[in-house]
């Protein structure tokens, strides 16, 4: 949106999706709401809004590990109850393992940064080369990430 501040644009996201509800009848009114995430107040405030709409973000980009156990992780945390992942499934080295991790993460088994070393060491067993070293691909990439 031309004029809106990176800042602003969560808050705007939110509002424009609640005035799109209260147009509609309870009937109308979807069950399930899936979302980019825009960091913690956003998605806190959107999935507040209303307890019967479940809200799901979106994997978004490919990203580095951290980022995706990071997003699992933020979005149960803030309110999420559904993760709708395909490229950062499907792109990853080995999507079984990373889904196995997203859950533990996703369980409050593990923290986003155990993750990303046990998925490394479970790679380096299998004999499979990352596409990042440990050190990058533990960082996390994403600007709405990082707010959490």
């Amino acid at each position: 949106m031309q004029g809106l501040s990176p800042e602003d644009m969560p808050s705007f996201v939110n509002d424009s999706i609640v005035r799109c509800l209260a147009g509609l009848t309870e009937a109308e009114r979807p069950r399930f709401l899936k979302i980019a995430y825009n960091g913690p107040k956003a998605l806190d405030e959107l999935a507040s809004f209303d307890p019967s709409l479940v809200v799901g973000v979106l994997g978004g980009g490919a990203g580095t590990t951290r980022d995706c156990f990071e997003l699992i992780y933020q979005a149960e945390k803030y309110g999420a109850r559904v993760a709708l992942f395909g490229r950062k499934i499907n792109l990853a080295e080995s999507p079984l393992d990373i889904v196995r991790f997203m859950r533990l993460v996703a369980d409050g088994a593990v923290s986003p940064q155990e993750a990303v070393k046990a998925y490394h060491d479970d790679l380096r067993r299998a004999d499979i080369t990352p596409l990042r070293d440990l050190a990058a691909d533990s960082q996390v990439t994403e600007a709405a990430l990082r707010q959490g």
